[in-house]
């Protein structure tokens, strides 16, 4: 499964590094495995979200969730914390030590709880315009040379170190693509780094042209 951070640019990680699924802390459960591991889900409904579904499922039914499973507990971003589509929700949970029926919960929020985290086109002009964010493209360098936003800046790894390193936590940031779903994995993928004040902008460049600058190429 990709990461947030290959998605974000791209590329594919490396394969996530999960503890082996019959040791916990050292211990051997596998006597246990019968007990923990629930049977799988037959419903596809998201009422019926439970530890037996596969991330491949929950991330299918439930868009947002990798987003939202990162940013709020630091699951799935990245190699280190990343799962199989293969592994149970419950399998994920209890490798972070987290309770299950509160993740699930949490899931089933996150669909709402993602509207928060976007800004739109008209206001994010006026932001940039007065100087009061930084906007940040996470598209590939020849989108950016189809079509950009005068003042935004090009994301590729070495920028993305830079951030991470020695940017305030409290800086103002927007991010943006081309239709508005990268930018919302990078928006969790900054939020789950302590960037609390980032936001997606709704639409991306696309709506950008839509709404604020119509001479702005559309692709």
């Amino acid at each position: 499964m990709a990461t947030l951070l290959s998605k974000i640019f791209g590329r594919k990680a490396q394969p996530p590094s999960t503890p082996d699924s019959s040791t916990v802390h050292g211990l051997d459960i596998s006597a246990l495995k019968p007990l923990v591991t629930p049977a799988a889900p037959q419903s596809a409904d998201p009422k019926d979200l439970s530890g037996g579904w596969t991330m491949e499922q929950v991330t299918t039914i439930f868009p947002s969730s990798q987003r939202a499973l990162f940013q709020k507990y630091h699951v799935g971003g990245c190699s280190s914390c990343g799962f199989q589509p293969t592994d149970t929700l419950a399998t994920v949970a209890m490798n972070h030590g987290l309770d299950v029926s509160e993740v699930v919960e949490f899931i089933q929020r996150s669909q709402d709880m993602e509207k928060n985290m976007e800004i739109a086109p008209r206001e994010v002009a006026e932001l940039l315009k007065q100087g009061k964010i930084k906007l940040l493209d996470v598209r590939t360098p020849q989108e950016c040379a189809i079509a950009s936003i005068p003042g935004s800046l090009l994301v590729d790894q070495t920028v993305a170190q830079e951030i991470m390193q020695s940017w305030p936590k409290d800086t103002e940031i927007v991010t943006m693509c081309h239709h508005g779903m990268r930018s919302l994995d990078a928006c969790a993928y900054l939020r789950g780094h302590g960037f609390a004040n980032t936001k997606s902008m709704t639409g991306g460049i696309d709506a950008w042209s839509l709404q604020v600058d119509p001479n702005t190429p559309r692709y």
